[in-house]
């Protein structure tokens, strides 16, 4: 359980940053979110499902597996993420989102670009463990 906490948001070399409002992983959370341009050279599932509200900025979401152009979202729209959806967000600029996530399961995918074939899909769960 945390509040109005600042913490890392998706790992090392994500650029986002959470500003917690309210986590409490068996119900919901609620955290402010700071996208640094760029993106990580992974697609991830969630744990949760997510609410996004963008509030200011520009981002691409890139579908794993998908040759269709990104999807570009912008400040005033919202976004609905269901866990199991694998994708990479990629800032264009600086961008702020408020996310609403929906109770934690205990394990999710993120699929490395720069792991060997065969390696590439890892399990995750509480505190980013990697699991066999």
């Amino acid at each position: 359980m945390r509040f109005f906490q600042k913490v890392l948001d998706g790992g090392k070399g994500s650029g986002v940053t959470a500003y917690v409002l309210i986590e409490i992983k068996s119900l919901f959370s609620i955290m402010l979110l700071h996208f640094a341009p760029g993106t990580r050279e992974a697609y991830h599932s969630h744990a949760f499902g997510v609410l996004t509200l963008w509030l200011k900025g520009i981002v691409l979401e890139h579908l794993l597996g998908n040759s269709d152009p990104p999807k570009m979202y912008h400040g005033g729209q919202f976004k609905f993420t269901p866990s199991y959806i694998f994708h990479q967000i990629e800032a264009v600029v600086p961008t702020w989102a408020l996310s609403f996530r929906g109770p934690w399961q205990d394990k999710w995918e993120e699929y490395r670009l720069n792991n060997k074939p065969g390696e590439r899909f890892v399990t995750l769960t509480h505190g980013r463990k990697e699991l066999q």
